[in-house]
């Protein structure tokens, strides 16, 4: 919930209020007496700092008042209407005002026009310091927590309305940041898991290079810091999981996420990349927006769809999707978090791809006495197999972790509804089931 009081809330909306006074009757050269306009002592004075409570955020009074400006359509829909009709019940026609009427809301929305009247009147120099705090190294871009929204071409960028960021109004609202929802706005999705890692069958090739990336989740941040590297190492991490589909890549992801508490949301690039010039770029950005500064892994599958061999230049359309991977690339190398790219053959991405990641990790399907345990782990106990039985599926046939899984699944249901334990004949005809997919046949 908002950090801040009742009074001290009504205490702060009456400043404001007295500033938006104080700055329309600055405008009318024709106020005399108690009507004409006082100094305004100076708008970097007010005292509060709850948006930067909220935030976690360190924002300059200024800031803070810029925020709590765009903040007043959702929490006080008709705050200007009632100020500026109390003023001028006739109607007034007020540019430097600025402001916007929504398609939907029926109330005065501010613009960039809005923040630069109120914090600086029509002073130049003064106006000229206000548009700093939008620039792209100050922390209202860098957190992400508002922008202008651009206009048509031609007219003032500083007439688009200021939005907010959802994720951010609702974290100050609820105390509890938004999860996005999957949208062509944010093509991604989170993806979690209630297993822990005795339920991963890797092997220890395999394992030593995931334990790599969780001394580097646990370790890298104190260890630049401590040893003074920060100018020499990039802030974030990136790795390949490479093999074939049910070999544990997306549950190692989900895994690491659920140990150091961080969100992982999956992004399919076969769905992101698009046919448009320029539209896959648009895409990728989207997610890459959201996830600054949120702590998330992100796990790019499909990445043959981006990644793949490069193509020759004999077309514009093959020029984009050459740099659609740069992009990607440079998008990837700027993160400060953790990317994981899925593929299921490492031969289908370009090696001059592969030396731009931290990590290649290969995730093969599990050996005979890898199978073996992941019967052991997942076949519940209810079931008539024998130890011979289960020694017999495990050597014969060659499927990953996930198609075990579903046969197992599958078993289940079948013994289940007929009341029965799982049989010997269950587990055989719900593998056949599921290498039929996979256009194989059961020996």
């Amino acid at each position: 919930m908002l950090s801040i009081s009742t009074q001290s809330w009504k205490t702060l909306l009456a400043q404001l209020g007295n500033l938006i006074i104080t700055r329309l009757r600055e405008l009318d050269e024709n106020a005399t007496g108690p009507n004409k306009a006082i100094p305004v002592k100076t708008v970097y004075d007010f005292k509060t700092d709850f948006i930067s409570k909220g935030l976690g955020v360190k924002l300059t009074a200024a800031e803070e008042l810029i925020c709590l400006i765009a903040m007043l359509p959702y929490l006080v829909p008709g705050y200007f209407d009632k100020i500026i009709s109390g003023l001028y019940p006739n109607g007034a026609d007020l540019p430097e005002l600025g402001g916007v009427k929504g398609s939907h809301h029926r109330g005065f929305i501010p613009t960039g026009e809005t923040i630069l009247f109120l914090l600086a009147g029509t002073n130049l120099h003064e106006r000229l310091k206000v548009m700093q705090f939008f620039n792209p190294g100050q922390p209202l871009a860098t957190q992400h927590i508002l922008q202008i929204e651009s206009v048509h071409e031609g007219e003032p960028l500083w007439s688009g309305a200021i939005i907010i960021n959802s994720e951010i109004l609702e974290k100050l609202l609820s105390d509890v940041p938004g999860q996005p929802q999957i949208s062509t706005e944010f093509p991604a999705k989170p993806i979690t898991t209630h297993l822990g890692w005795n339920n991963l069958v890797i092997n220890k090739t395999t394992m030593a290079e995931v334990g790599t990336i969780q001394n580097w989740l646990a370790h890298h941040d104190n260890m630049v810091k401590a040893w003074g590297l920060q100018h020499i190492f990039k802030a974030g991490y990136k790795a390949l999981f490479y093999g074939p589909p049910g070999t544990g890549k997306t549950f190692t992801a989900t895994l690491l996420g659920k140990q150091f508490k961080k969100e992982v949301y999956r992004i399919d690039l076969s769905q992101v990349v698009s046919k448009y010039i320029g539209e896959t770029e648009k895409n990728l950005e989207k997610v890459f927006q959201k996830a600054e500064n949120k702590n998330w892994i992100l796990f790019f599958d499909e990445a043959d769809a981006l990644f793949g061999k490069r193509t020759s230049i004999s077309s514009a359309h093959d020029r984009y999707a050459n740099q659609e991977t740069a992009y990607l690339l440079q998008r990837i190398e700027d993160f400060d978090g953790l990317v994981i790219l899925a593929s299921n053959d490492k031969s289908n991405i370009d090696p001059a791809f592969l030396r731009r990641f931290n990590a290649i990790v290969h995730f093969p399907v599990p050996d005979p006495e890898e199978r073996l345990h992941l019967w052991n782990i997942y076949l519940p106990e209810r079931n008539n197999l024998s130890k011979e039985e289960i020694d017999e599926i495990s050597a014969r046939y060659e499927v990953s972790g996930s198609t075990v899984l579903n046969a197992i699944h599958h078993s289940a249901i079948n013994a289940y509804a007929r009341n029965q334990l799982i049989s010997y004949h269950d587990v055989l005809e719900s593998l056949k089931r599921e290498m039929r997919k996979e256009d194989r046949m059961l020996d």
